[in-house]
Parts: structure tokens; C-alpha cells; sequence
């Protein structure tokens, strides 16, 4: 278990060490007003405190991701470890950071808007785009993976599409109702259950003996599926994920000041890099080797293997609790997906939110067009999820080295993971069958090819943009004289 353990304790000490570098980096600005106090509106901007944001962003950012990718991408072996740790400390942390801290700087602006700002005005629509997209597909499967998960723990008593449309119900007043309504008073009990599954399941493997591998770089997938670019994108929200991109605006409209955001958003996607890696050990050493893993998967998906771990480390009440534990977290991340989806339609066509009948005339049309999607089978959405996800993580990472460059700062913390997923995203786009089905060797070099393409107009875009002195922040001098 050493590898284990010791990519925990490295999961913690980047917080405390690259987390506060990255911190230093962007500059805090601890007296500046955020958008909870300068555009309260009672609905989605008003301020909470900093245990309950947290705890709100953590739920928001870890679905099905952090626990269905690993055990996905547990076949590959404990190289997935290395991912998870690495990824997650000087990728998926710092795009949170970033993405979070530069909406409070912007009125809590989405993805799609921050995009316009500092990618040009044509990349607004294209991310706005993107983003409804995949907020679609992240509802979408964060509707069906839960329903699915419960049907098998009432033993089939309830019928799937009865527990589908109850889930769809409570997505629809989380989505219309102020975010202090219900995110903000039911939260605290799903994290408690989101702690008991994580922590029961990870403490179950200590105790047993769970012969959790040694690290290794061998490939150990059955199917021999390569590494790169496959597992980066199999693990998404576990190391790196641009869903998280249309997340923290929802909660950088709650913070009450920018000291509070290392914690916010790079601790928590720390934390969820410690709930990866449990269910990426838990992959790899409760079923008998890889081949045994491949076949449950075969059979039932990741949610069998959720399912056989928790009653196997918890016994049936304990694992009973875990695996609602699990349900929960897709649950407190699809409804918000269609909060973020409503937000950013409602920003790009400047549409008051303040009335309910308001919200109501953007929610609807994506209801139906998710529950039109809970049709297509589950693996092939997660994989036009998984790519939809990793590239908008792309462009949120290069608008987080856009605005350090402009400001005169530390780039190439955004832009080196940004640069990197490109070129994952890339060659699979190009490699995959839902893609161009191109020869894996043709799909490298195609994929360097426009990497070096892209990061030449970054740059050409970059030094014009320093030149033409685009304000990177929102004026709120007015408000705090008048505050």
C-alpha cells in the first residue's frame, strides 16, 4: 500500500505547498468586494460561508467522475495512481483555482463569458456552446449512473424509470429555487454520507490487507487500450476536469472574500483527488486482479463494482450507507449542472433571474432534451462526455494563462497542463472511433501538429491582448465607497 498512501500524503502536501504557490501566483486581493455582496440578488448571488462553499463546491465537482473514472481507469494499473496525484496538484487544482478566482474577479462570470474576454469574442459562442453541451451530457449521466445505482439496492422494487423521474423532479426545484433553498440546507447531509463512503471503503482496505499494487508503468489493461491518451481522459474528475469550469462560478458568487478561494477551490478538488484515489485502489485489488475487474465491468458497469466494494469492505448496513453515498455525489453535481446550464443561457442573453417564471422558460427546454438523451446508452455518453470534458478543461486552463499573461504573472502554471490535455484531447478525437478513426501514430503526430498551431495563435492573441490592456477585473471601487 505504499504507493497508495504516499499518493495521499502527496495529494495534502500540495495544498499546503504548490496550492499556496499558485495562491501567491494570482495575487489575493483580500479587501476587494466579491459578486455575494456587489450583484446580491437573493437567488444565485448572495454570500455563505466558507465551511458551507466548500463543502457546496466539493459536491458540485465530484460526481460519478471521481469514482466511476477511476475504477474505468484502474485497469490500466497503478500508473492511474501517478495521474490522479500529479493531475490533480498542478492541473485539475489550479484550473479550479483559476477558473474560481477569476469569475470573482468578473462578476461571477461563466466559462462561455470569461472565454469572450480573453480568447476574443468568437470563442464566447463557441465555449457557450460547448458548455450547454456538455452540462447536458453531465445531467444526463448523472441522472441515469444514481437511478441505475439505486435500482440495484432496492433489488429492482422500484421500477428504473419511477426513481429516473423522481430524480428529475428534484433537479427541477434545485435548478429554480435559490440556491440557499435547498443545495444550501441539504448539502451537509449528503457530505456526510459522501464522507462515510469514501472514508469507510478507503479505512476497509487498511484494515483488510487490500493488496492495493506498487507503482509500476506497465500497461496492465486487458485490452491493452494505450495509456495516453486514454487514461486522461478516462480519469477526468478525479485529476482534471472542465465540468469543474462550469461549477465554481456558482459558488464565486457565494464567497464572501478571495482569501477563502485556496481552500474553496483548490482544496477541494484535492479532496476529490483523495476520493479517486480510493476507488482507484479499490479497482485494482478487490476482484481478483484486472481481468476480474474488466469482467464486472463487462457485466454491470462501474456501478457493480461500487456495489460489490462497499458490501465487501462494509459489510451489507455499512455498504448500504456507502453506496448511497455514492449515489449521492452525481446527484449534488447533476442538479447543479442544470443550475450552471440555466446561468450561463441566462448571462449570454442578458435574462434576469430574479423571477421564477423566468428560470422556468430556460430550465424546461433542457429537461426535455435530458431526458430525450437518457435513451443513448450510458458508455457512449461518458465517452463524448469524457472528450467534451477534458477540452473545455483545455480552454478554461488557457483563459487561467491568458489572464497570468496579460497581468504580467506565471503563465506557464495554466498553460503547461493546458498545452498537455491538448494534446491528450487531440490525438483522441483524431484516434477514436466516435472521432476521426484514425492510426494511433497518424493521431500523434496530427494532434502536435495542431497543438503547435493553437499555442502559436495563444501567443500572437496573447501579446495583443497585453498591448490593448484588457481589464482583467470587474470595477467595484464604486461599491465600497458606497458600502
Amino acid at each position: 500500500m505504499y504507493t497508495f498512501l504516499f499518493g495521499i500524503a502527496l495529494l495534502i502536501i500540495g495544498y499546503f505547498t504548490y496550492g499556496k504557490f499558485v495562491e501567491k501566483t494570482f495575487g489575493v486581493k483580500s479587501d476587494r468586494k466579491t459578486p455575494a455582496y456587489t450583484h446580491q440578488d437573493g437567488v444565485d448571488y448572495l454570500p455563505m460561508n466558507t465551511p458551507k462553499n466548500s463543502l457546496i463546491q466539493l459536491l458540485n465537482i465530484a460526481g460519478v467522475g471521481p469514482i466511476f473514472g477511476p475504477i474505468m481507469g484502474a485497469l490500466y494499473g497503478p500508473v492511474a495512481f501517478l495521474w490522479i496525484v500529479f493531475g490533480a496538484i498542478f492541473a485539475g487544482a489550479v484550473h479550479d483555482y483559476l477558473t474560481g478566482m477569476i469569475s470573482i474577479r468578473n462578476r461571477g462570470a461563466h466559462l462561455p463569458e470569461l472565454a469572450g474576454k480573453f480568447l476574443g469574442k468568437f470563442m464566447k459562442h463557441v465555449v457557450n456552446a460547448f458548455a450547454i453541451l456538455l452540462l447536458l451530457l453531465v445531467g444526463t449521466v448523472f441522472v441515469t449512473a444514481p437511478a441505475e445505482l439505486l435500482h440495484n439496492l432496492m433489488n429492482g422494487w422500484t421500477s428504473l424509470g419511477v426513481i429516473i423521474a423522481a430524480i428529475f423532479i428534484y433537479y427541477i426545484f434545485a435548478t429554480l429555487l435559490p440556491i440557499d433553498k435547498i443545495i444550501g440546507r441539504f448539502y451537509p447531509i449528503f457530505g456526510a454520507l459522501l464522507i462515510i463512503s469514501a472514508v469507510g471503503v478507503g479505512v476497509g482496505m487498511l484494515v483488510t490487507g487490500a493488496p492495493i499494487p506498487e507503482l509500476s508503468l506497465q500497461n496492465f489493461h486487458p485490452d491493452q487500450a494505450p495509456i495516453f491518451p486514454l487514461l486522461f481522459l478516462t480519469i477526468s474528475c478525479g485529476a482534471l476536469s472542465g465540468f469543474h469550469a462550469t461549477q465554481t462560478p456558482i459558488i464565486s458568487r457565494t464567497t464572501r472574500g478571495e482569501k477563502e478561494g485556496r481552500k474553496i477551490f483548490y482544496g477541494m478538488m484535492i479532496a476529490e483527488g483523495i476520493i479517486a484515489m480510493i476507488w482507484a485502489a479499490a479497482g485494482m485489488s478487490l476482484f481478483d486482479g484486472y481481468n476480474g475487474l474488466n469482467d464486472i465491468l463487462a457485466a454491470g458497469g462501474p456501478a457493480a463494482v461500487v456495489t460489490e466494494a462497499s458490501t465487501l469492505m462494509l459489510g451489507a448496513v455499512g455498504g448500504t450507507l456507502a453506496v448511497l453515498g455514492v449515489i449521492v455525489l452525481p446527484i449534488t453535481s447533476g442538479d447543479t449542472a442544470f443550475r450552471s446550464a440555466r446561468m450561463i443561457i441566462a448571462d449570454y442573453f442578458n435574462f434576469s433571474q430574479k423571477k421564477v417564471l423566468n428560470r422556468l422558460w430556460i430550465a424546461l427546454p433542457l429537461f426535455v432534451l435530458s431526458i430525450a438523451l437518457t435513451q443513448i446508452d450510458f458508455t457512449l455518453l461518458w465517452r463524448y462526455f469524457s472528450w467534451a470534458n477534458q477540452s473545455t478543461a483545455v480552454i478554461a486552463l488557457f483563459v487561467g494563462a491568458m489572464y497570468l499573461y496579460i497581468a504580467r504573472k506565471n503563465y506557464w502554471i495554466a498553460l503547461i497542463p493546458g498545452v498537455f490535455m491538448l494534446m491528450a484531447t487531440m490525438t483522441y478525437i483524431l484516434n477514436a472511433s466516435i472521432g476521426f478513426g484514425l492510426a494511433l501514430n497518424l493521431s500523434y503526430i496530427g494532434a502536435a501538429v495542431i497543438s503547435v498551431a493553437i499555442i502559436t495563435l495563444f501567443f500572437y492573441a496573447a501579446k495583443k491582448a497585453r498591448q490593448g490592456n484588457i481589464p482583467l477585473e470587474e470595477d467595484v471601487s464604486t461599491f465600497e465607497k458606497i458600502a
